[in-house]
């Protein structure tokens, strides 16, 4: 089944007549500098001219920040956000259904990152497969839900200032879109693109289009751009869903001794070794609007609309062997297998084994709104006023996640990931798993799903310059933050697979394309909801929110905000000092609701918490002779906990004398943090940079599951759960040693030690002017980082297990550019690796750790302008077919998931006015 997606047809005719937000337009972008303070450049559209001006907005910052300007967007082929901002010094990314999810800064992951859209926090949401993650609960910022095309600058604050909202320890980055005032007058734009993937079949399509004018000699201005793609892939590998030595073979070559069989016992193997064939299709809808007023020359009004729409179907077809329940392996009989020396059985083939089908299909949306107004006034040469009010709504919405899963016991089945195998496996199924007889039905699932986050913001922010040299800011901040998710379930999976069948007529053949016998046979989907209603919602297939209680839940934040900030520009002797220094105070209120079970009853219960931060911080910057720069930094940051970590999903029981609490943290404090940061750059030319950033963080906390005792008061549930737990056991109050007052054993995730991250990063960039004739037109771009942090990971009583790299923490991160640009010619070919990360820590089922490998991605683009308007273009992304390679164990580099989605190419042609 394909989804149904609305005005398809309509807006793909429309965006390829159309074409193209082209961005890189002249003026598109000037900052608003004092006239004397800035070098004119002359801005003629070019990828070196939006290099140049990236460079100014780096070089008078006071904080550390790196920018991406819209010619850098709009040319480089970036299917989203995050793909842009991989080519950031810092930025590590990772990926969903072969494009840009979320990023990493420095080390630290998306949870610990703010996102801003034209100058106001928000999160958007989307869902994944199973081995990246899911559904996006938290706080992190899903950038596919976004193409590029909309932004016209992408902004990277590495160091923290007192005006820039708290919330994050890695960095804060700001999506603006473009403003008719960006543009010198009537501005029309344009492209069309067709897309071919070589692992999938069909063109992919992909247009923008943007008109933008001024009125009334430049006093009024209106903007629209609108963005639309279609990406069809398949991603397809292995995977095995962890490794185990539980659940014990009954035989070996029929032998049952339980010595002989000691050493096949004791050795990790796939708990499910599998094929895997994804199939995914993607539709974008972009649209901006933006309004513009200068009534007069001290005052600007701007009213901003940012809609997204990112709708996606996904089918999931796995063919795998069983070896986690003691049920069934126990009936086996192992005929051959091989253990290396990390105690590995890489080879396994098995009698009597069971084999599972699995037909999985999901439909997935996600939809943002965002509106903003902005104002700015200066009341006289010295004092000036801004302000914004904006809301911002992301809604992720998950209808229909459906899965059918038949089994066929008695088999023959046997798995190779002996040496180069763990890249390609083996998997042999018996001619059995061929014959449409004999197959049963194992389970049905229905898991529909939802998240929905709002913010309101309001912000008001005044300057005065006290003299040529000092300037002092202020100004207020409130957010109100809202999120709301939901789960709902059948009451029984296995009990709803007696209610339909997987005889002959219900199973389908599916080609594969994977393993020697790629033709499989599947559950047919279609057939079997049709021939028993299984989304009727009706007796064994109705689907409940209360058989999934746990995943219901919601939290909302209130937060009032205050700052006072000194910049300074100023000289002693021959050396310019110029920075800001300042203080941020802010107040929380938080509440969450969720289902707990109090003595045994599920109850919703809301909790609330309260706590203030003062943060003060410190930017500095010396220039001691022309064109170098040192930059000096220190803040402090908090990043507020996890949303999944603060509910008040609890369970409260009492069993005489014993009185325990275990579940969320309703009162869990923010993660806090002290930031340094010491830079040094030297601009030898205008579009060229030498740069080395050292910077340290003292993380004072990470969250992680402890174990403590403290009255019930303390907790911040509310004290009605505490009466009724006591009363469902001896009774509540003090004769019965029973309330609140005392203390009770609570295990919940807790501020537990935290950590040092450090690093450096070198940055380069430089044309190649310096070399003879046809070599000139060539430049590069390269940056590295390096960052180290580690912390103790505790058992529930504060016992060290390990000391290892913080979760999501790629120790080693570069990216590259090559480019080219002579007349009517221009080409790119660019690099990003990201070296590998720990995505588990501690492991499960006896392994170490959890991770993925290394990857190194290669893009290119080639431009050539037919006229000045015209511009043919052809863009290739994943020249390497890089692989999503997740592993189990540090020392038997386990196969966990290995999948690859192809090469993806893009022709197509843009046009400007």
């Amino acid at each position: 089944m394909k989804p149904k997606f609305q005005r398809k047809k309509l807006i793909t005719c429309l965006c390829l007549l159309c074409g193209y937000q082209y961005l890189g337009l002249p003026a598109a972008f000037a900052q608003e500098q004092p006239a004397d303070s800035l070098e004119v450049i002359e801005v003629t559209g070019s990828f070196r001219d939006s290099l140049n001006k990236a460079l100014i907005d780096k070089r008078t910052s006071t904080g550390a920040v790196d920018t991406i300007l819209a010619e850098d967007i709009a040319d480089f082929p970036d299917l989203n956000l995050a793909e842009s901002l991989q080519r950031i010094p810092g930025v590590s990314i990772s990926r969903a259904a072969g494009e840009g999810r979320q990023i990493s800064v420095r080390g630290l992951g998306p949870d610990f990152t703010r996102v801003r859209i034209n100058g106001m926090e928000a999160i958007a949401t989307s869902g994944g497969t199973d081995a990246i993650g899911g559904a996006n609960r938290g706080r992190g910022f899903d950038f596919n839900t976004f193409s590029s095309d909309l932004f016209s600058s992408l902004t990277v604050r590495k160091t923290a200032s007192a005006d820039v909202e708290e919330g994050s320890l890695g960095a804060t980055v700001d999506l603006k879109a473009a403003q008719p005032f960006d543009y010198d007058g009537f501005t029309l734009a344009a492209s069309g693109q067709l897309g071919y993937n070589d692992k999938a079949s069909g063109t992919d399509p992909k247009a923008s289009f943007l008109i933008s004018n001024t009125f009334a000699d430049g006093k009024f201005g209106a903007l629209f751009s609108l963005s639309y793609s279609e990406r069809n892939i398949e991603d397809n590998g292995a995977s095995t869903v962890r490794w185990d030595n539980s659940n014990d073979f009954g035989s070996y070559q029929g032998n049952a001794d339980a010595a002989e069989l000691a050493e096949i016992n004791e050795a990790f193997r796939p708990r499910l070794p599998r094929y895997d064939s994804y199939l995914h299709e993607m539709e974008r809808l972009g649209m901006s609007a933006s309004f513009q007023a200068r009534p007069s020359d001290d005052t600007k009004i701007s009213f901003d609309i940012l809609y997204s729409k990112h709708d996606a179907s996904r089918q999931e077809v796995f063919m795998q062997g069983i070896l986690n329940s003691t049920g069934l392996t126990s009936d086996m009989n192992v005929t051959s297998y091989e253990i290396d020396g990390t105690n590995t059985m890489t080879q396994g083939a098995f009698e009597n084994a069971t084999v599972r089908s699995e037909n999985r299909y999901d439909e997935l949306s996600t939809e943002f709104t965002q509106y903003t107004l902005g104002l700015e006034h200066a009341f006289s040469d010295t004092l000036r006023m801004d302000g914004m009010i904006g809301t911002a709504e992301s809604e992720f919405d998950n209808p229909i996640q459906t899965t059918i899963v038949m089994e066929k016991r008695g088999v023959d089945f046997s798995y190779d990931y002996r040496g180069s195998k763990r890249q390609d496996p083996e998997l042999v199924f018996g001619s059995a798993v061929y014959d449409p007889q004999g197959w049963s039905p194992n389970s049905v699932r229905l898991r529909p799903l939802g998240a929905k986050n709002t913010f309101d913001t309001a912000a008001l922010n005044f300057e005065y310059d006290l003299n040529d040299a000092v300037m002092l800011k202020t100004g207020l901040h409130y957010k109100k933050f809202e999120f709301d998710t939901f789960g709902a379930r059948i009451s029984s999976e296995g009990g709803a697979a007696d209610a339909i069948s997987t005889s002959p007529e219900y199973i389908m053949s599916y080609d594969s394309g994977l393993g020697p016998d790629p033709v499989w046979l599947i559950p047919d989907r279609d057939a079997i909801a049709d021939a028993f209603n299984i989304y009727g919602n009706t007796g064994t297939f109705e689907v409940s929110t209360e058989n999934r209680l746990t995943e219901n839940y919601s939290a909302g934040e209130e937060t009032q905000g205050a700052y006072v900030q000194m910049v300074f520009n100023t000289e002693m002797g021959e050396t310019i000092i110029r920075g800001d220094v300042g203080l941020r105070y802010v107040n929380t209120d938080q509440t969450s609701t969720a289902w707990a079970t109090i003595g045994g009853t599920p109850e919703q219960i809301t909790a609330d918490h309260s706590y203030s931060e003062t943060l003060p911080s410190m930017n500095l910057v010396f220039e001691p002779k022309d064109d170098v720069l040192i930059r000096v930094g220190y803040a402090e940051v908090m990043a507020r906990a996890g949303l999944d970590s603060i509910r008040p999903n609890v369970s409260v029981s009492v069993s005489g004398g014993s009185r325990s609490i275990s579940g969320g943290n309703p009162t869990l404090e923010p993660t806090r943090a002290k930031t340094y940061d010491l830079g040094l750059e030297l601009y030898f030319e205008n579009d060229g940079l030498l740069g080395l950033a050292v910077f340290r963080k003292d993380v004072e906390s990470q969250v992680q599951q402890l174990r403590e005792t403290k009255t019930f008061a303390e907790t911040g549930l509310p004290i009605q759960a505490a009466i009724d737990a006591c009363n469902a056991g001896p009774g509540y109050g003090a004769e019965f040693g029973c309330d609140e007052n005392v203390n009770w054993d609570t295990t919940t995730p807790l501020n537990g030690p935290g950590g040092d991250l450090y690093g450096f990063e070198i940055s380069y960039q430089t044309p190649f002017s310096f070399l003879p004739e046809f070599w000139q037109d060539f430049g590069i771009i390269a940056n590295y980082t390096y960052v180290k942090g580690q912390l103790d990971y505790v058992n529930t009583s504060g016992e060290v297990l390990a000391t290892r790299n913080l979760q999501g923490l790629s120790e080693n991160a570069r990216s590259a550019t090559l480019y080219y640009e002579k007349d009517a010619f221009a080409a790119r070919v660019s690099m990003a690796y990201r070296s590998e990360y720990l995505t588990n820590a501690l492991g499960r089922n006896g392994n170490d750790m959890e991770g993925t490998n290394p990857t190194t991605n290669v893009d290119a683009s080639v431009t050539y302008k037919l006229n000045d308007n015209i511009q043919l273009t052809l863009e290739a992304l994943n020249l390497t077919d890089e692989v999503d390679d997740q592993w189990v164990d540090s020392n038997g580099n386990r196969l966990s998931y290995y999948h690859s989605t192809g090469r993806q190419y893009y022709l197509g042609a843009k046009y400007k006015f």
